[in-house]
């Protein structure tokens, strides 16, 4: 699918037409809700009645649909909206990752420092699960990994998606090209709220998120230690 270009100028129009949309795309969410809900009753019926495997499993796809568009749409809802952040200290990042780990079958590399800041849990496994599945469907010949390490100069954490391959120009974090792109744009966001920043090249994609105070003091620290000695 190809992105979508507008032809109008005028910013206010256009914030005007973004408004609208999102509103449609909001009672559109909640129709196709109460259409699963209609479709999940006539399933439990069927499976009541034994009607035939196809007709059951017509219906399973039917739902499963009606599920994946509702969630499109929550996620084009919520990228238009501002972020609430529920922040926890002593997050650590290096334990979501193992989970992503577990649950997508993609290998993670740790190279140094603890991950440790002060994060939304649910939104920050939101986002880096979005990526990895996103990288998913970007990876090359070669095997995807993600590599993760402590940047002591800056206190970041960099969180790397390795062995992809965009094509040139192409922006995976800013682009509405589909329900997949749509939630990178909100992983991208999700990341930014928190103070950290996203890149990519033509084989990577690049997080970095800030890490908590304490562990710039002790680079500080170890740093002051190492000139004096």
């Amino acid at each position: 699918m190809k992105p979508l270009k507008l032809e109008i100028q005028n910013s206010d129009a256009l914030q005007e037409i973004g408004r609208a949309s999102v509103q449609i795309v909001h009672d559109l969410k909640n129709q196709l809700n109460g259409l699963k809900l209609y479709a999940t009753f006539l399933r439990k019926r069927m499976e009541k009645s034994e009607r035939p495997e196809d007709e059951r499993e017509t219906i399973t796809k039917l739902i499963a649909g009606l599920e994946r568009a509702a969630a499109d749409m929550t996620a084009l809802v919520r990228f238009s909206r501002p972020l609430e952040l529920r922040r926890k200290s002593h997050t650590d990042l290096a334990k979501i990752l193992e989970g992503i780990q577990k649950s997508e079958s993609v290998p993670v590399e740790f190279e140094t420092g603890e991950l440790i800041g002060e994060f939304d849990v649910a939104a920050i496994t939101e986002a880096l699960r979005d990526i990895t599945l996103s990288a998913l469907e970007l990876r090359s010949t070669e095997s995807l990994r993600i590599h993760s390490r402590v940047d002591d100069e800056t206190n970041e954490a960099l969180i790397e998606w390795r062995g992809l391959k965009i094509g040139d120009g192409d922006d995976p974090f800013h682009s509405f090209a589909g329900s997949g792109p749509i939630r990178m744009s909100l992983a991208a966001k999700i990341i930014e709220a928190h103070g950290g920043r996203v890149e990519h090249s033509l084989d990577i994609l690049t997080i970095y998120l800030p890490l908590a105070e304490r562990k710039q003091e002790a680079v500080s620290n170890h740093q002051s230690a190492k000139a004096n000695s």
